[in-house]
């Protein structure tokens, strides 16, 4: 697939965003949070990624408490998070879910064990 410029953010638009991102890395995890929601994920640099709609968000920060879980309060959605990629470079992690035009569900996406961490 490679490298393609998306838009997404949460469902009543409070929050939008565009991201360049290659969706051929997408990613599902079985920790507790990501499995209760479903998540299918792409971490990019932070300079690859632009709110072009930076409304109120909530934060929740759970386990390591490493990675800034971002949510609208109003609809519910979380659309990214922010953390520290292994480079130590800041990192945004897409929930692909949320990206307009693009079907998750089809992707191969690699299976995290996220819980033993």
């Amino acid at each position: 697939m490679s490298r393609q410029h998306y838009k997404g953010g949460c469902q009543c638009g409070s929050v939008a965003y565009e991201v360049d991102a290659d969706l051929d890395k997408t990613f599902t995890c079985n920790c507790s949070r990501c499995q209760r929601l479903g998540f299918v994920l792409t971490f990019v640099p932070k300079a690859d990624f632009h709110l072009t709609s930076d409304g109120s968000v909530t934060e929740y920060l759970f386990n390591r408490k490493q990675i800034r879980h971002r949510f609208c309060p109003t609809c519910g959605v979380e659309s990214y998070a922010l953390g520290q990629g292994a480079d130590g470079g800041e990192m945004v992690a897409v929930n692909v879910n949320c990206l307009e035009g693009v079907n998750p569900r089809e992707l191969a996406s690699q299976a995290v064990d996220g819980a033993s961490y």
